[in-house]
């Protein structure tokens, strides 16, 4: 399906209840939401097949893989997830860090969209929607001014790509002093003027500066995908799902406000099968709006 027609669709399928997961029949929520995780969630010891059978009977539906370098292991990859019934949803691009858009230095830059060419060329193979995307970085060497002409400049001439692709680049809000209001933010993928650019909303990184429920109702329908991870502000610490200070029913309530239908994504700390269940179960009372 390209992408235009998607974005006419979304409210359709959020009334037929197509997903895996569906939200508590309570009057006030609408759309259905689907569980996934982030690879670097799951333990190191098992290999590729064996990971997506965690993931399965762990409860997910789907699995965000980091971008893959050896054509072999994204074939060994689709293979595993046809076999377990879970959807690769997602590549997160690995190159932003290192190689921000928003450099001075054109080998970083180069580095940072061949990193990027991978990724989108994963998602087709693979049958993702979306590309993680951290779009620039602001520090001592590179201004706010810079970062953000700089990384709009490079991403237009990766959006021709992802729109043959059909695959959407997807920015997410992080800690790199970027995009630091919900205002912007939108204002900043609107400027693309793209269905290929969208918004890859984190509740858990927004926390000690904002609102997640918010955030969410300001983006919108700009949001295709969402991670979470629990955060206390009073710490200052990232937390598993359900602890520290974020009202996660305020969360809910926004995502049911906008009609966000799609994935939902855990971004935590890796650990065993039993942890990884627990994670889910919790997830499960986010989505019922039950926490």
């Amino acid at each position: 399906m390209k992408r235009r027609t998607f974005m006419t669709t979304t409210a359709a399928v959020a009334v037929t209840g197509m997903a895996a997961t569906t939200v508590s029949a309570a009057p006030a929520f609408r759309g259905t939401i689907k569980k996934s995780l982030y690879w670097g969630m799951l333990p190191d010891g098992p290999g590729i097949a064996e990971k997506f059978a965690i993931i399965k009977r762990a409860g997910y539906a789907g699995v965000e893989i980091p971008t893959q370098e050896k054509d072999a292991e994204v074939q060994e990859m689709k293979d595993a997830a046809e076999k377990n019934g879970v959807a690769i949803h997602s590549i997160m691009n690995s190159k932003h860090w290192g190689c921000p858009f928003s450099s001075s230095d054109s080998a970083k830059v180069k580095e940072g969209i061949e990193g990027m060419e991978t990724s989108l060329r994963n998602a087709k193979t693979l049958g993702c929607d979306t590309v993680l995307l951290v779009p620039a970085v602001v520090n001592a060497e590179t201004s706010y001014r810079d970062a953000y002409k700089r990384s709009q400049e490079v991403i237009r001439e990766l959006l021709p790509m992802a729109a043959e692709l059909d695959v959407v680049i997807a920015i997410e809000n992080v800690w790199n002093k970027f995009l630091l209001s919900p205002i912007e933010f939108a204002s900043y993928v609107d400027e693309f003027e793209s269905p290929y650019l969208q918004a890859y909303f984190d509740c858990g990184n927004i926390a000690l500066y904002g609102f997640p429920q918010d955030w969410i109702r300001t983006l919108g329908r700009r949001i295709v995908k969402l991670h979470i991870k629990g955060f206390d502000t009073k710490e200052r610490q990232f937390t598993n799902i359900l602890d520290g200070t974020i009202d996660w029913n305020e969360v809910r309530h926004a995502l049911s406000d906008i009609r966000y239908t799609g994935y939902m994504g855990a971004e935590l700390k890796s650990g065993d099968e039993a942890y990884l269940t627990d994670v889910s179960r919790r997830m499960d009372k986010i989505i019922a709006g039950s926490v």
